[in-house]
């Protein structure tokens, strides 16, 4: 069965919706053993999740577990109570014939009255998700380093030189118990494998700076540093030192630091962007693992943020954001090209296959990444806001479900609005009901086409039946008007928008309205197909005809002697 994995969710460093939250009153994809007691299971697979399996799971620490989901549900129409999980409403699980949709857009809707409809200006040092400078281990365990490339500093510590690697804390029988991301510069006082003990601090970082370190030792030399042009001599506010600070510069110029051998070859270039404070002296020799340039993290993260309603609105309506941000397409090494018609080359090359894929970024756009940095599929590699598109052709779907989830998600936290995940999912998965023909094979579909993955499916199945060639197609991302409007029902999409057009098509096509939903039902003035209207509840035949149990109660009963 497909599922889902959820996890914690953290801001930074703190925990702000545990697992247990999340799983309660859903259904488990996944065995889990406990780990004293390996015969007994704390949860089975679909079994039903309660507080109590919950509580259980964080205590042994836990930290995801694969449930299922309406996103991943497999139902022809509606979704199954597997997927569905416990009817918040009651507190029981939920009952065949309920309707969980109309309860997902109330749910959504009715916090919507409370959110605000103003811009937040977030940015700036003040309103900035503090991160905290030290990290400490929850639990004592073994250290492990995943994806992080070092350089070991002069007292032992190793210098954090890449930005997606992470740092983890595993128990004797190596299950992870606590894992952080590892910004860049961060120094890690413990080797890898090595012990460490519960509170104890065992990694640093600069909460103010963002440092741009050397990976290799040799002696500095500046290219593309003009004063005036490229860069100004500035009194660092930190410090109180004379300092070289990089300017915005409109000339195709590259500000970069230089590392060359004894020999004068480059060892090593890094792009210097604008904004950030250059802390080496030309001629200057430097040991691998030193500080080259810094930028304020204030300079990093000044953004507006839709907050409230029109940020839920553009998530919804899968509306493609101004300024948005260049994600990577293949997981690969960042290299930096030149210029190219006013636009910065960057080129991410994958060392395992060779392959290469070329971003062409306007030179007016913050590059977030680094020369040598090793980034994976769908990273952003700029700054500004997503295109979910994107996501979707990037990552495929389950990534795009889990993104508009959790920045839905988000925008209520912020506004302290607490709103169970399935509800977001259910939207989520009409959004993506349709596929996009790339190729009709065999098929009576055609080139194109939007279709509903579950008729694509079955259509698929009779030709392969047949031993015919299936329809290849690809997930499509409908905003929730867009997918209003092409449901199976034309009598519920003209109640909804375009009447006119919508019902005039419904005539040149000859279409059949099957009333299978609830809109179309209420317009006839029939009863809906929820609760007490449900198919399965009114389709009950007379199979055997018995005898009434009224009668025979009173034959049972003793004969009452005649009154004479």
């Amino acid at each position: 069965v497909n599922g889902i994995v959820v996890r914690s969710i953290y801001e930074g460093d703190e925990e702000v919706v545990d697992l247990g939250q999340r799983i309660v009153g859903r259904v488990s994809c996944e065995t889990i053993p406990d780990p004293v007691d390996k015969k007994k299971k704390i949860v089975k697979v679909n079994q039903y999740i309660d507080e109590k399996i919950a509580a259980e799971l964080q205590r042994i620490g836990v930290e995801s577990l694969k449930i299922r989901s309406v996103l991943t549900c497999e139902c022809g129409r509606g979704v199954c109570a597997m997927c569905y999980g416990r009817n918040l409403a009651t507190g029981q699980f939920v009952k065949m014939g309920e309707a969980v949709g109309i309860i997902a857009a109330q749910s959504i809707g009715e916090p919507g009255t409370q959110l605000t409809m103003r811009t937040f200006h977030i940015g700036g040092t003040a309103s900035q998700t503090f991160k905290q400078p030290i990290i400490k281990a929850k639990n004592d365990g073994t250290v492990r380093f995943n994806d992080l490339r070092t350089v070991q500093a002069l007292d032992g510590s190793w210098i954090v030189l890449n930005k997606n690697g992470s740092i983890s804390v595993h128990n004797a029988e190596g299950r992870e118990l606590e894992r952080y991301n590892v910004v860049i510069g961060s120094m890690i006082s413990k080797d890898d494998g090595a012990t460490v003990k519960k509170g104890e601090t065992f990694v640093q970082r600069d909460p103010y700076n963002v440092p741009i370190l050397t990976d290799k030792g040799g002696k500095i030399e500046f290219r593309d540093m003009i004063a005036g042009v490229t860069i100004k001599r500035d009194v660092d506010e930190a410090t109180g030192l004379m300092g070289t600070v990089i300017i915005e510069h409109k000339e195709d110029l590259h500000p970069q630091v230089v590392i060359v051998g004894d020999k004068k070859e480059v060892l090593a270039s890094y792009s210097i962007p604008a904004g950030a404070h250059v802390v080496v002296e030309e001629r200057q020799k430097v040991r691998a693992g030193a500080l080259m340039a810094k930028t304020p993290r204030k300079v990093a993260k000044t953004k507006d943020i839709t907050g409230g309603l029109p940020r839920v609105a553009e998530l919804f309506e899968a509306r493609r954001p101004k300024d948005a941000a260049e994600i990577a397409k293949i997981d690969g090494i960042v290299e930096m090209g030149g210029t190219v018609r006013g636009k910065r080359r960057l080129i991410l090359k994958d060392p395992e296959t060779g392959a290469e894929e070329e971003h062409l970024i306007p030179l007016t756009k913050h590059i977030i990444v680094f020369k040598g940095d090793f980034v994976k599929k769908g990273q952003q590699l700029t700054e500004g806001p997503i295109v979910p598109h994107e996501i979707l052709e990037v990552c495929g779907p389950q990534e795009l479900q889990e993104h508009l989830v959790n920045e839905v998600q988000e925008v209520y936290r912020l506004q302290g609005v607490e709103i169970n995940d399935k509800h977001i999912e259910i939207i989520v998965r009409q959004m993506l009901r349709k596929v996009k023909i790339t190729d009709p094979g065999d098929t009576s579909l055609l080139w194109g086409d939007q279709v509903d993955k579950l008729d694509f499916e079955q259509e698929n199945k009779k030709v392969v039946e047949k031993g015919g060639k299936p329809a290849e197609a690809v997930p499509v991302l409908l905003g929730i008007t867009k997918a209003s409007l092409e449901t199976d029902s034309f009598i519920s999409a003209a109640s909804f928008q375009d009447t006119t057009r919508v019902l005039t098509e419904a005539a040149t096509l000859g279409k059949v309205d099957k009333l299978r939903g609830f809109k179309e039902n209420v317009i006839m003035g029939h009863l809906i197909p929820a609760g007490t209207g449900f198919g399965q509840h009114r389709q009950i035949k007379l199979v055997e005809k018995g005898e009434p149990i009224g009668a025979a109660v009173m034959e049972e009963a003793e004969p009452q002697p005649a009154i004479g």
